[in-house]
């Protein structure tokens, strides 16, 4: 089905039985599972363009679009951050087809079994692991399941495909041997039964491209991978439809006002408004269109339609700092000439195989350690890139050749709020992550700074040669601890997974209930990372799938 298809249906009817603003992680999800029902209509509402181009598809691209501004990238920034010395934090969040999907890491994360079982113990009902782990497993076809691997934990007939990097890079095998060297245990599977160790990613790639979650679940059934609703005749996806409020008849939400082309209007909603615009556009969203702090809204000229509280705050994310190493091996991606000549080998090779360095997704490896023996799970990740990433969306690139290593503390004790710039969704809004406000966080950084050196010290690494950049203060061993935390503060910055700003739970803070109806109103829910109580151990691209996989059902039993 092509978009102007799509596009000509909706000039007919614009009136729905449900309207899921955001087409992202979670929102395609939503919409393709809400879909599979023949005798209902769903329009997905998305403000940026559809996702056939090549720098969605093709894996290295990323480098381009994550880290710039551009039609698939809002590139936000925060307000100054105290904890990082005024600096402003870059917070990168996919516009779109696929939503950030479309433009992050392909590293396929679930997070710990812990951080879902805490979910519950908060109260909410229905979102403990063992309640998840089916929505995981029905969203994914693993690569290891349809090998003959089989696995309780794995789903091997889901849209979504995950699959282990065709090519890895030898680098990437290095620093897994070098993270063995330096005490952390082998692990095939951070998603299996233990997290802790070291090993190579698995990432959401099929055939050695990305694979999106409007790939996924809206392109489904379509051998090109281009239509826009799998054969689905009940779907309408509508691009460059930037939402503008939810419309109310009293407290029900009855449909979105839209803007599309310079033209206004109002699509209709008989049955529920589905908002799955991310942890940033989700609380604005609400707040613009009157739901949320009553003093902050009146401020900025909103008309209160219910006095919630909670809706912005809770904001938690991943501070990530990284440690670069220089090394002059055209195996690691790098600004030189013989780097470009290298890449134009890459290209051909990756035109005709699908394989090589351009199927990267740069952060091959990773590991997940504790950093007190008496913690329950691991509480940092690493990330192993291959190339001298440092700060993101200010810095330019460096010249040469080198790989780094990223740490973050996994559950962050800061939290920070979204707040509205100003009451058109047009407009950014005032991202405040608070990084570094609580004294764990800087504890857990220094820890992680502390490993990376220690496994850039051990041989299969130490062989390729090479220099540390900016770490010459820290001194030898285990560094001096006051000199990392300066680092840390100069150079640190979001790994991009926010999420906590609308609230699940049952408390009075809480933005929708465990069925993810935002609490006040009828006939609107929230499905996104933003409804996360808590921020999981790992990346959150699987987590948002899993969520908006969930929040179909929830809504299906209550129609």
């Amino acid at each position: 089905m092509s978009s102007n298809a799509a596009i000509g249906r909706e000039a007919a009817a614009a009136e729905f039985d449900y309207i899921v603003v955001g087409a992202g992680s979670a929102g395609c999800a939503v919409a393709g599972r809400l879909a599979e029902d023949p005798s209902v209509t769903v329009a997905l509402l998305e403000a940026g363009p559809d996702d056939h181009h090549y720098t969605v598809w093709t894996p290295i691209a990323l480098a381009r679009t994550a880290m710039n501004a551009g039609p698939r990238n809002y590139a936000y920034y925060s307000v100054p951050q105290a904890g990082l010395n005024g600096r402003r934090s870059y917070q990168p969040r996919g516009r779109g087809l696929g939503g950030s999907s479309s433009i992050n890491g392909m590293v396929y994360i679930r997070g710990h079994r812990h951080d879902y079982d805490q979910w519950q113990q908060l109260g909410c009902e229905g979102w403990g692991y063992d309640d998840v782990l089916p929505y995981f497993r029905r969203s994914e076809t693993n690569q290891r399941s349809t090998m003959g691997h089989a696995d309780p934990l794995r789903g091997d007939s889901g849209p979504l495909h995950v699959g282990d990097l065709r090519s890895p890079n030898v680098f990437s095998r290095r620093f897994v041997d070098a993270a063995r060297q330096a005490g952390l245990p082998l692990n095939h599977d951070f998603n299996g039964a233990q997290q802790d160790g070291a090993g190579l990613y698995q990432v959401t790639q099929h055939n050695g491209e990305r694979w999106n979650s409007a790939r996924a679940y809206l392109h489904r059934g379509d051998a090109s991978g281009r239509g826009l609703n799998g054969g689905r005749k009940g779907l309408v996806v509508l691009t460059g439809a930037q939402a503008l409020g939810i419309e109310f008849t009293g407290r029900r939400a009855t449909g979105v006002r839209v803007v599309r082309g310079g033209v206004e209007q109002s699509l209709r909603a008989r049955r529920e408004v589905i908002i799955s615009a991310g942890a940033f556009n989700s609380p604005q969203l609400l707040m613009a269109s009157g739901i949320g702090p009553a003093e902050h809204l009146r401020s900025i000229g909103v008309q209160v339609v219910h006095d919630l509280p909670g809706v912005g705050e809770n904001l938690q994310d991943h501070l990530d700092v990284t440690i670069q190493k220089a090394v002059n091996s055209t195996d690691l991606f790098g600004y030189t000439l013989r780097g470009a000549a290298r890449m134009v080998s890459e290209i051909v090779r990756y035109r005709r195989h699908r394989t090589g360095m351009v199927s990267s997704n740069i952060v091959e490896a990773g590991a997940f350690f504790r950093s007190r023996p008496d913690l329950a799970e691991p509480d940092v990740q690493l990330a192993f890139a291959l190339a001298l990433v440092g700060n993101r969306g200010s810095a330019k690139a460096r010249p040469g050749h080198g790989y780094s290593c990223h740490a973050c503390v996994l559950r962050p004790e800061s939290r920070g709020h979204v707040r509205l710039g100003s009451a058109d969704m047009r407009d950014a809004p005032l991202i405040d992550p608070r990084f570094l406000s609580a004294e764990a966080d800087m504890e857990g950084m220094v820890a992680g700074v502390r490993m990376i050196r220690r496994i850039y010290a051990q041989d299969a690494l130490m062989q390729a040669g090479g220099k540390e950049l900016k770490t010459d203060a820290f001194g030898p061993g285990e560094g001096d601890e006051s000199a990392i935390r300066d680092f840390v503060r100069d150079n640190a910055d979001s790994i991009f997974h926010p999420v906590g700003t609308c609230k699940m739970g049952v408390d009075e803070m809480a933005v929708v209930d465990p069925s993810l109806r935002v609490r006040g109103v009828e006939g609107l829910r929230v499905a996104d990372a933003s409804i996360m109580p808590t921020l999981v151990g790992g990346n959150t691209n699987a987590p948002a799938i899993m969520i908006g996989e969930k929040a179909a059902d929830l809504i299906r039993a209550s129609a």
